[in-house]
């Protein structure tokens, strides 16, 4: 039986390029899903001053003009 039959990677041994390569993608992923959760709370920030400000401050300046 020959090891490198096509099998699985890892049994096959790493090289250390292998283990590089698949740190920086590992890293890059974890980069990128907090750049996603800094985006989106400042989405959600956002989201909520826009309703705030449809909501209250429509009901602020209806008020001010005795309507």
């Amino acid at each position: 039986m020959s090891s490198t039959s096509g099998g699985f990677f890892l049994l096959n041994g790493l090289s250390v390029f292998g283990v590089l390569l698949w740190l920086a993608t590992l890293g890059m992923g974890l980069y990128a899903f907090i750049l996603f959760v800094k985006l989106a709370r400042r989405g959600i920030t956002a989201l909520d001053l826009y309703i705030y400000d449809k909501t209250i401050g429509n009901n602020r300046s209806r008020n001010s003009d005795g309507l």
